[in-house]
């Protein structure tokens, strides 16, 4: 690697890093709000109880709460234990990372100000979750959670739910953050070292694009408040269905928090999961 090449991709990668952070920082405190001042149970006496209105309404609800993929994990699991159906759990699990405003407007910034991705991501969001969860009701008839037990903090004062705010938020945030430069430092060096003619090669295949993208999205496993900026760098050697596939899948299904689900789900359940992200995501994206 030349000079010239370091340069390049020194230069991508702190690009990367400083469009995204501020709208990390912004992002963790929120989580920090929601975790502390916001109640699981306040959700769950809202969800219908009717299944296929309660897998609609977890939906629309995951869009309103600005938790990562990871963050949004343990939420999810609450949920279940206070007696919320797994299908409308998991699909609030799914659309709360890609919906909430907080990505809209990361998405809404890095795609040059362009309502269009946004609308997009967001609709195909939210069709994947309801379509998965939907999948669930009729294949899942047992809590797929490894333990049932449920972890009680007590936090009496104002000062001391202030304090634990600020706690979440910072231990969100260098959780989020190694994944976040990880992810831009191999993004960045794709973009340097793989030659734009090998790019623009799988970017025209159809269907060859789609899963390189999320393969893509799984390997970098970024911060969904972060993850737009990654793929509008991509625009200019991957069809935008494939740049969709990215933006979707990645929030649902990438390493750290497949890991994190085999921490708190049975393996066949994160199995399966699996699976239905993986086609159900390629299917609403392939003919974009």
């Amino acid at each position: 690697m030349n000079m010239e090449t370091l340069l390049q991709l020194n230069t991508i990668f702190i690009s990367i890093i400083i469009e995204a952070l501020p709208l990390i920082l912004i992002g963790v405190l929120i989580s920090g709000i929601i975790e502390i001042f916001v109640s699981e149970e306040l959700i769950a006496k809202m969800m219908p109880k009717n299944p296929i209105l309660a897998i609609l309404f977890a939906s629309l609800v995951g869009s309103i709460i600005p938790a990562c993929e990871c963050g949004i994990i343990p939420i999810t699991r609450r949920l279940i234990l206070k007696g919320v159906p797994v299908p409308a759990s998991i699909a609030f699990m799914l659309t709360g990372p890609i919906i909430n405003p907080v990505v809209m407007f990361s998405t809404y910034i890095a795609f040059g100000n362009s309502w269009r991705m946004v609308i997009l991501r967001s609709v195909l969001a939210l069709v994947c979750s309801i379509l998965i969860g939907l999948a669930l009701h009729k294949s899942v008839k047992q809590s797929p959670l490894k333990s049932h037990v449920i972890e009680h903090v007590h936090i009496h004062s104002f000062k001391d739910r202030i304090e634990a705010m600020f706690k979440h938020s910072i231990d969100e945030f260098f959780s989020v953050g190694k994944y976040l430069v990880i992810g831009s430092f191999i993004a960045a060096a794709v973009q340097t070292l793989v030659k734009t003619s090998t790019l623009v090669s799988i970017g025209n295949g159809q269907a060859s694009s789609h899963l390189v993208m999320m393969g893509l999205a799984y390997i970098l496993s970024l911060c969904s408040q972060a993850d737009a900026f990654v793929a509008a760098s991509f625009r200019n050697s991957f069809s935008e269905g494939s740049i969709l596939a990215f933006l979707v899948f990645g929030p649902m299904l990438d390493i750290k928090n497949t890991l994190m689900m085999l921490s708190t789900f049975k393996a066949k359940f994160v199995i399966l999961l699996t699976g239905l992200i993986t086609v159900c995501v390629f299917l609403v994206t392939i003919f974009l």
